[in-house]
């Protein structure tokens, strides 16, 4: 029997806020830097996603059907592509087309709502649901909740909104002598399969493939392949940000031509499947459950939430912001309810983290903000002034 591979890319990118003062706390209510979205959205859907779509949609007419992928696209993404570079929608379009790739619900905002208020989690996950099926005419059968974050109750909430299959990541914490390269079932939930993210192999290409001083570079298909056939498992899960190709790992690195020649390498090997999460789960059996009882994601060594509630900075932040919850349920103001989505966007706690020993550099990578002090100064006055308007807003309501 043939061993399976998911190849699954996550597609986002945040609504960064502008400099926001202190003196602009209740006189200007316009957050965002809408000049930096554009720039970099026009950036990488140039150096990222346009070539790796042609890339992908040339290697499944090629393969015809052989060759499967999976995505999931966050909302705020979503909105960007139309706003800035609706050419990458298409090229999505095309790709949906093919029949060869599955697309994952999610988090419309990238939020940490699961953490937070099961209500405004079900909202984002429906919410997004239904940006998926206006977008590219398909409706959503498996879940990837916003950085592979799973816990039991997480996948109990998943299951109860109609979802059969949930990602999430191998951490080595739990799995314990336990392969990743196994379907296995929510705790609580036997009939929700959890597939589990192979962090060793996805790193490779993610995070190693253009560094001179790993020792196994440069890595080939031929090479990487040996170690893929090394698993005894039934299927190997590689999730990956989409970024990572031409943004992470420049052009120059050779990540394209690696991406090109990957999928042909493999299928030519004749003992291995490409499979969607939905398609691995029909196909394979659960070996058993997997108890999660506190949340796992898959940034960091430790693998777990600590990069964006790891410090009181992060912890204060997103208590008062989900405070704002009743008040506006209340309300039911349209215009803040996606005020309060994009304050969810979980990079905003992101860039407030602390750590600095063996994942400082990754952090720092993607910050805009020179320190987390910095982030957690201009995120706060921006929540200072959204929590005036509503409050004014329930004032007017008395």
């Amino acid at each position: 029997m043939k061993q399976n591979i998911c190849l699954y890319f996550q597609v986002h990118q945040p609504t960064r806020l502008r400099q926001y003062r202190f003196f602009d706390i209740g006189k200007d209510s316009h957050y965002y830097d809408d000049f930096t979205d554009r720039t970099i959205m026009r950036r990488v859907a140039q150096k990222c996603y346009l070539p790796m779509n042609r890339i992908l949609l040339d290697a499944i007419k090629a393969h015809k059907g052989s060759f499967k992928v999976t995505f999931s696209i966050t909302g705020t993404a979503l909105d960007q592509f139309a706003r800035y570079a609706p050419e990458v929608i298409d090229s999505f379009k095309a790709l949906a087309d093919t029949g060869c790739v599955e697309f994952l619900a999610e988090t419309y905002y990238h939020s940490l709502s699961s953490l937070a208020s099961e209500a405004e989690f079900r909202h984002q996950v429906l919410k997004h649901k239904a940006a998926i099926e206006e977008y590219f005419g398909v409706s959503p059968k498996a879940f990837r909740n916003t950085e592979l974050i799973y816990s039991d109750a997480i996948g109990y909430q998943v299951y109860d909104m109609g979802f059969k299959t949930m990602l999430t990541e191998g951490a080595r914490h739990i799995m314990g002598w336990r392969s990743p390269d196994f379907v296995y079932s929510c705790d609580v939930q036997p009939r929700l399969k959890l597939l589990l993210r192979n962090y060793s192999l996805s790193d490779d290409i993610a995070f190693r493939f253009s560094d001179r001083n790993w020792g196994e570079w440069p890595l080939t298909c031929d090479k990487f392949l040996s170690w893929m056939k090394a698993s005894e498992g039934d299927i190997l899960n590689l999730f990956m940000d989409y970024e990572t190709f031409g943004e992470h790992q420049s052009e120059d690195s050779g990540i394209f031509e690696f991406m090109k020649h990957l999928p042909e390498t493999v299928l030519a090997d004749g003992g291995f499947s490409f499979v969607t999460p939905s398609g691995a789960a029909a196909r394979l059996r659960a070996v058993g459950p997997l108890s999660v009882p506190e949340a796992i994601s898959w940034a960091d060594e430790e693998r777990d939430v600590s990069a964006w509630l790891g410090n009181e900075l992060q912890q204060d932040a997103f208590n008062k912001l989900y405070a704002q919850t009743e008040k506006l349920s209340i309300l039911n103001d349209a215009a803040l309810w996606e005020e309060f989505g994009r304050l969810q966007e979980s990079d905003h706690l992101y860039y407030m983290c602390t750590k600095f020993f063996s994942d400082g550099e990754v952090h720092q990578r993607f910050n805009p903000y020179d320190t987390p002090y910095e982030a957690f100064i201009n995120y706060m006055n921006v929540l200072s002034d959204f929590i005036i308007r509503v409050d004014n807003a329930l004032a007017e309501r008395r």
